[in-house]
């Protein structure tokens, strides 16, 4: 169970990154950028990613 916390502690930190943990609507919208940007095959934005 600590191993999820700490994931779940990268994940609220990743989100706060890239402000759009107030409003799931700023979310979302980040969410549909970094799945665009993966698509088209640009490197993801996504903190500790690949």
């Amino acid at each position: 169970m600590g191993d999820e916390k700490h994931q779940l502690d990268k994940f609220k930190d990743a989100a706060r990154e890239l402000e759009c943990d107030d409003d799931e609507a700023n979310f979302r919208k980040k969410l549909g950028e970094l799945v665009k940007n993966s698509k088209d095959g640009q490197k993801s934005e996504t903190p500790g990613g690949p």
